[in-house]
């Protein structure tokens, strides 16, 4: 449990944008994923995220390294313990965009996370449990719309994410915006 008004408690730009294969690759790892879940709330070092992931410190030291070289962590803040200087890692941006960038020619589909099947696929215990709320809607709107509806959801991502920290269950929030084959209605008639 946390005491802690400001999440996280360090400062944090908004968005970091990532493209490059390298840093697809630090995302796609579910235990580097998990740092970057973790170090959302508070700043954390190798010892503590370890502890948090049920891993050796070694091998969070190897996944905390390869995000650093990403550019998704940084070292927010250092505190000297005994002869050793202990680094606190910190994310780069509260929100990871993930940018499509394609070379000329290439038609083959981009490399991204999805989301949506990760909380499809961490979402099914709740299912189980009957604890898990979720909610489908489609709706037929201009692409306009649904960009600045999809502001409206980060926004309230980010409240989601600075909530103060408490209680004994962490819980998950997805959200997803995406074009359908879905059927809909033909515009009505002009009966007058």
């Amino acid at each position: 449990m946390s005491s802690n008004s400001r999440v996280p408690d360090y400062d944090l730009p908004d968005t970091v944008e990532v493209a490059t294969p390298a840093q697809l690759k630090a995302i796609a790892d579910p235990l580097r994923s998990t740092i970057l879940d973790l170090v959302l709330e508070r700043a954390a070092t190798v010892a503590e995220l370890a502890a948090a992931a049920g891993r050796p410190n070694s091998t969070v030291a190897h996944h905390v390294n390869v995000l650093l070289d990403a550019g998704m962590l940084r070292v927010v803040r250092t505190r000297r313990v005994r002869a050793i200087e202990e680094r606190y890692y910190g994310r780069t941006g509260r929100t990871i965009r993930v940018a499509v960038v394609r070379r000329p020619g290439d038609t083959s589909t981009p490399v991204c996370i999805n989301g949506l099947s990760v909380a499809a696929a961490e979402s099914v215990p709740a299912h189980e449990a009957d604890t898990l709320y979720t909610t489908l809607r489609h709706v037929r709107i201009p692409a306009s719309a649904a960009s600045q509806f999809w502001r409206r959801v980060e926004a309230l991502m980010r409240e989601f994410s600075e909530l103060p920290r408490s209680g004994d269950t962490v819980y998950g929030f997805a959200a997803g915006l995406y074009p359908t084959d879905h059927p809909s209605l033909p515009d009505p008639r002009d009966e007058a």
